[in-house]
């Protein structure tokens, strides 16, 4: 089943380059095979929101995590994507939600 991990971070907190290092957590990920894909975002700041018809600057919620990145795995079960997402070195200073897909 495929899953994606909205990877968020609140941007004021200050980590070491070592400790958001994503590139252990891609490398065991890949060599499993249940990364699909993923990628970092620009900042918060950097959005734009449509809504409505309206556009608006920004993110579409004004909140202090923001969404910084994601990845699409496929994973056998729930149990086994919470582990791949437990493991993302995000999750040790900011959140990963895990969604499944909508099923086919």
């Amino acid at each position: 089943m495929k899953y994606l991990l909205l990877v968020c971070v609140d941007e004021s907190i200050e980590v070491s380059p070592e400790q958001a290092d994503p590139e252990p957590w891609v490398e065991e990920t890949e060599r499993r095979g249940v990364r699909i894909d993923g990628h970092r975002l620009c900042a918060a700041d950097d959005a734009t929101t449509v809504r409505g018809g309206l556009v608006t600057q920004g993110p579409f919620a004004e909140t202090k995590e923001q969404i910084a990145g994601f990845d699409i795995i496929d994973c056998a079960d729930l149990d086994e994507a919470i582990e791949i997402a437990s493991k993302h070195p995000v999750a040790s200073f900011g959140a990963i939600e895990v969604r499944p897909f909508w099923p086919e």
